[in-house]
Parts: C-alpha cells; sequence; structure tokens
C-alpha cells in the first residue's frame, strides 16, 4: 500500500520538493560511503558532483540532460587534459597555452547554446587535470573518476528512488492553465464591470505556467515522451488562447450601446458558457489521464451577423465593437479546437496509473449545471489537491 503511495505521480508532483530533498541527501550519502569504503583519492570531488548534477532539478529530464552535459564535458575536458599533460615537458608554455585554447574553443562553440553547462564541465575538468602545471597523470586520472562516480551515482537516484517526470509537471500545468483560462473567459461572460484583482491574479499565474511550461521543454525531450515540436505547439496554443481571452476581457464593456448589442444576441450567452464548460472538462481529462474527448462546436455567428452588421451608437455612428467581438469568440473557439486535435494525437498522453487514483484523490469531473466552472483540484502553483 505504502510503495503503491509513493509511485502515485499525484503524490510525487505534490510532494516534489520534499522528495528532491530527499534523493539529494540519499545521493550525497551513497557517494560518502562509497568514498569512505573505497580508497578514492580526492572523493570530495565526487560529493561536488553530485549535487551539482542534481541541483535544483526535481524532475528526471533535467538531471538526465543536466547529466549528459556533465559526463560529455568531463570525458572531452579530461581527454584534453591527458593530451596536454603527455606533450613534452621540454616545451613549459605548451601546458598553459593548449589549455587556454581548448576553453577558448569550447565556450565559443557553446556560446549562447543549450549545451553552456557542458562547456563549463570541460573548461572545469580541464583545469582539475592540468592543476598546478605538475604533470601527474594519477592524480588527473582520479580527478576525472570522481567526477564521474559523482554524475553517475546522482543520476541513477534521480531515476530509481520515487522519480519525477518532467512530463508529468508539464501535464499538470497545463491543465491548470486551461482551467485558469476556463474560468477567465467563464467570469468574462458573467461579469459587470471591468477585470478585478482576482482576474488579473488569474492572467499573471497563467502567463507564469507558460514560462514554466517553456523552461520544461528540453528535460521533456529527454525523456522520449514528447518531442519539442509537440510542446511548441501546445505552448503556441495556449499563448494564443489567453491573448484572445485577454482581448475580450478588455474590449467587452467598451461601449454602452456596444455592450447592449451583445446582450440583445440570442444564443451566444449559452454558447459562451459551454466552451467555458468544455475547457474546464478538458482539464480534468488531460489531468487525470483520460483520452481527450472534449469537443469544442464551431460558433454559430451568422445568426448574429446582422445583429452585428447594423450596431449603431445613440449618434448615429456605425458600431464595430460587436463584430470584432464575435470574431474573438469565434477565435477562441477555433484555438481551443485546435489545441484539443494536438492533445488527441499525442499517444502517450492517456494514463492509466492516472485514471486509478484520480477519485482517490478528489479529482471530480466538472458538470454542466455547475454556476462556475471548478478548479479541478488543482491550487496556485499546479499542484493537484
Amino acid at each position: 500500500m505504502i510503495l503503491a503511495r509513493l509511485r502515485d505521480p499525484y503524490f510525487t508532483h505534490r510532494h516534489r520538493r520534499t522528495l528532491h530533498v530527499m534523493r539529494v541527501i540519499l545521493a550525497l550519502c551513497i557517494t560518502f560511503g562509497v568514498i569512505q569504503v573505497f580508497p578514492i583519492p580526492h572523493g570530495g570531488w565526487a560529493l561536488v558532483s553530485t549535487v551539482m548534477v542534481m541541483g535544483n532539478l526535481p524532475h528526471i529530464g533535467g538531471v538526465l540532460d543536466k547529466g549528459r552535459q556533465r559526463l560529455l564535458g568531463t570525458i572531452l575536458g579530461a581527454l584534453w587534459g591527458l593530451l596536454l599533460i603527455m606533450l613534452p615537458a621540454s616545451i613549459p608554455s605548451l601546458l598553459p597555452l593548449g589549455s587556454l585554447l581548448g576553453i577558448a574553443a569550447i565556450t565559443w562553440l557553446t556560446f549562447g547554446k543549450r549545451y553552456g553547462y557542458g562547456g563549463l564541465m570541460f573548461a572545469i575538468t580541464l583545469l582539475l587535470v592540468v592543476g598546478d602545471g605538475t604533470r601527474d597523470l594519477g592524480l588527473a586520472l582520479w580527478r576525472s573518476f570522481d567526477v564521474l562516480l559523482g554524475t553517475l551515482i546522482g543520476i541513477a537516484v534521480t531515476i530509481l528512488v520515487l522519480p519525477h517526470k518532467a512530463t508529468d509537471m508539464l501535464r499538470f500545468m497545463l491543465a491548470d492553465n486551461v482551467d485558469r483560462m476556463s474560468r477567465l473567459f467563464h467570469a468574462h461572460t458573467s461579469a459587470t464591470s471591468a477585470p478585478d484583482v482576482d482576474t488579473r491574479e488569474l492572467l499573471k499565474h497563467c502567463t507564469g505556467l507558460l514560462i514554466k511550461q517553456r523552461n520544461l521543454v528540453d528535460a521533456i525531450h529527454r525523456e522520449r515522451r514528447l518531442h519539442r515540436a509537440e510542446l511548441d505547439d501546445l505552448i503556441s496554443l495556449q499563448r494564443r488562447m489567453l491573448s484572445t481571452i485577454e482581448l475580450l476581457l478588455e474590449t467587452h464593456w467598451n461601449t454602452r450601446a456596444g455592450h447592449e448589442q451583445i446582450e440583445a444576441m440570442q444564443g451566444l450567452r449559452e454558447q459562451q458558457h459551454a466552451l467555458a464548460h468544455n475547457l474546464a472538462a478538458l482539464a480534468y481529462q488531460v489531468r487525470t489521464g483520460h483520452p481527450v474527448e472534449v469537443e469544442i462546436p464551431a460558433f454559430d455567428l451568422q445568426r448574429h451577423a446582422a445583429l452585428a452588421a447594423d450596431a449603431q451608437a445613440a449618434d448615429g455612428r456605425k458600431l464595430f465593437s460587436p463584430s470584432g467581438y464575435l470574431w474573438l469568440n469565434r477565435e477562441l473557439a477555433r484555438l481551443s479546437g485546435n489545441l484539443i486535435e494536438h492533445l488527441g494525437q499525442l499517444e502517450r498522453l492517456p494514463s492509466q496509473r492516472l485514471r486509478k487514483r484520480a477519485l482517490r484523490h478528489g479529482l471530480q469531473a466538472p458538470h454542466r449545471d455547475q454556476a462556475d466552472p471548478p478548479q479541478a483540484g488543482e491550487s496556485n502553483d499546479g499542484k493537484p489537491s
């Protein structure tokens, strides 16, 4: 029972900070035990490497990406340093010049790229191997071994001990973002005044979640579950949906006359409430691992075309805001449909393990007769309740 609980993605996501601390401490204890049992010179570097590779990354993908760069940078830096050590000692300037040349080259190649950490490890390992120029080959080899040992222990503990996946983090963030957009749109269709503080807070949280999702792209790609192009599409659609909702919030109450024309459009509010409910249902399906089966009907704007075209202000001026408002609603529905289509094409999105545990965590599907779309078990930081 306890083991099943620990393997629960909802549990590991909710307690990811505590579990990450436990993993770091466990990895350090293992590394310390190894360097104590076996007479490994300069074992402190193994401890440093363990902490460096795990860092503040609680998910598998981030550690794998960082560990891969660390391993590659360490190996290349060690090989370059060993090559310099074996050069003829009769030319003293070869060692410092070769070191500077190697660091300059790797800095140039990794500048502004995602492999910058690997370049940093190349430079650090090279300087460790070269040391003070004494050309001690044994010392260089032990230092390289210590870095590799600490890195491998950090990766192994992250993968094997209560693993937390970046893909699951994206799932919960995406579901939370869609749920918040549903609540924003529902609040907009029910509003009687300009956006209040709560609405601005929701917009702020949605923007923050988009930034966090973007930062997870490399880690998720390293877990081999989703491709970068798929992730870019999902994030782009969310961003465009949020921008459309923000425009709706800012333009709905532009003029009193335009508002009256919008209120006179029969059936528009029902369409808007249905869209808000469908977005809440989509958030629930993503969060709980259900197959994405929500259908977003296209907004029927033809029935409102005549009323929107004939909209006039009290002074006889033509009003274009009703037409623009209808277009924004249609655009939001279209983007929502595109998001559902993209999610439906992700074969690894449905998850039986999440479906089995959803009810246990109190995650209930939204109902159409609810006056306000539910939060579907998410707190402000994307943690499922």
